[in-house]
């Protein structure tokens, strides 16, 4: 893993334990070397792990929307900093440039991020592996509300099993990088096989 695309809020949140996990998860990918990909901005827990990342000497790639940029909440002193047109262009550049993802604590923008890179690996679409940092028991709620999915029947246990969680950085790296793509997680393949249809 040489890349990790980190979604986390443009809010430093209620704890201080939010900006703490953020250096954390910093110091942990320039020890090993992973280069960040982000959102670009300068704000919040965005900004806290950009910063850090390049305090001690690691990489860091921000991709941020023209007009964000035109707002003043772009960071301007990164490694590379790439400016696309609109949000979906922003997506997908920081899913091409990152051999994985994680998702911090943030808002709507960081779980529409983290559900889309869920659904992407859902349906075959990449390989990648997928964790949430569940700082301070940030997001048993959404952990639990998966699980009802589940029981629920409307996600296999296989599919909720791609939302790998930790809640310290180390841990989840490792679950990361030890990741092994399970082919029978792909409905695309299921689809072309016919197997989901009458």
């Amino acid at each position: 893993m040489k890349s990790l695309c980190v979604y986390c809020g443009s809010s430093f949140g209620a704890k201080p334990v939010y900006a703490d996990a953020a250096r954390t998860l910093a110091e942990e990918m320039v020890r090993q070397d992973i280069a960040l990909v982000y959102g670009g901005g300068n704000v919040g827990l965005m900004g806290v792990i950009a910063n850090e990342v390049l305090r001690l000497g690691g990489t860091a790639t921000g991709v941020i929307p023209q007009a964000l940029l035109d707002k003043e909440v772009g960071h301007t002193q990164l490694t590379h900093l790439h400016v696309v047109k609109d949000m979906h262009e922003r997506k997908a550049m920081m899913a091409e440039l990152s051999d994985g993802f994680i998702a911090m604590p943030g808002g709507i923008g960081t779980l529409e991020e983290l559900f889309e890179v869920l659904t992407w690996s859902q349906l075959g679409f990449h390989e990648k592996p997928v964790g949430v940092l569940n700082v301070d028991g940030f997001y048993d709620g959404l952990i639990a509300f998966v699980q009802n999915q589940v029981t629920q029947g409307f996600v296999k246990a296989n599919q909720a099993a791609l939302m790998m969680h930790e809640k310290n950085a180390s841990d989840l790296l490792h679950k990361l990088q030890t990741f092994i793509p399970q082919p029978s997680t792909k409905v695309l393949d299921a689809l072309a096989a016919k197997t989901l249809l009458p």
